[in-house]
């Protein structure tokens, strides 16, 4: 099926520098499979955000890691463009940076995702927009985890491992068992609001706060005190975390000190072209007993 609307490739160079050779492939395949791509190398992100904003009719498409594809979100998400924008991504980056690229189901080899931008479906996924107009795809912590760490208890924003999880998670205690352990930083002080309800103050220390974009446009929230017996989980439109400078990692960025923070949820608010279904298994005739059998 030919592609509706001329391609936009922008290829990040962080990626470029990565795997240049996987750069080289998925241009091929695009360039080859669609009529009128034109290829963008910014150098960082304002000439990134320069591109996208002179775009025009061209579905753009992105060339790079997790930490592109969250620029990118961000970037379309402070122009207004993204509920009316087709993002296509070809994750591209060294290992342990395209795990989110994964998550959403985009196909991490070359030729396999640059295919996808040229033959999948489009597919609407839920966000986290934050008051700063960060944006949160996967899942976010507090206090954040360390680089290449994830934790084995329960963690809301992961939408779906597949066949990559054992490999990602082996390779993630591979990472950890390779460097000293960093300090506990503790219990936290924070006060954890949903939707105008209290969940957590700032007399009861905090061990962690996780958030996720959920369905039917609420996130999900799970909240862990130390003196508790159990995570408290609910369901929320809009969470507010304040605090003394606390820190908190969405996705793949960490980010703060800050004060306090506002995540509201937002149903089907990015718009990302994902592999088609696979076709339905063929139905064979069945074989007819031979006559006296």
């Amino acid at each position: 099926m030919p592609v509706p609307h001329p391609l936009l490739v922008l290829v990040d160079p962080q990626a470029r520098h990565a795997d240049g050779e996987s750069v080289r492939i998925a241009r091929d395949v695009l360039s080859a499979g669609a009529p009128g791509v034109k290829v963008c190398l910014p150098e960082g992100p304002e000439e990134t955000a320069r591109a996208l904003a002179r775009r025009g009719r061209r579905r753009p498409v992105l060339i790079g890691d997790d930490r592109a594809l969250l620029r990118a979100v961000r970037l379309l998400h402070l122009e207004r463009g993204l509920a009316d924008c087709a993002l296509a991504v070809v994750p591209v980056g060294g290992p342990g940076s395209v795990v989110l690229a994964g998550r959403l189901g985009l196909p991490l080899d070359a030729v396999r995702a640059a295919r996808t931008v040229l033959e999948g479906r489009e597919r609407r996924f839920d966000l986290l927009i934050d008051d700063s107009g960060g944006v949160v795809l996967g899942g976010l912590r507090i206090p954040p985890v360390r680089e290449g760490e994830r934790d084995a208890r329960e963690e809301p924003g992961d939408r779906g491992e597949g066949a990559r999880g054992p490999l990602d998670r082996y390779r993630s205690l591979v990472r950890t068992l390779a460097r000293p352990p960093a300090p506990d930083p503790g219990p936290a002080r924070l006060r954890v609001e949903a939707d105008g309800v209290v969940l957590a103050d700032l007399d009861r220390p905090v061990d962690r706060v996780s958030l996720s974009p959920g369905d039917g446009g609420l996130a999900d929230v799970v909240v862990r005190q130390r003196s508790a017996d159990g995570p408290l989980r609910v369901r929320a439109r809009t969470v507010t975390v304040s605090g003394p400078h606390f820190r908190y990692r969405a996705d793949a960025v960490v980010s703060g000190p800050v004060l306090t923070r506002t995540w509201t949820a937002h149903p089907s608010a990015l718009c990302l072209t994902v592999p088609a279904d696979p076709p339905a298994p063929p139905v064979l005739p069945q074989r007819q007993a031979p006559p006296g059998s």
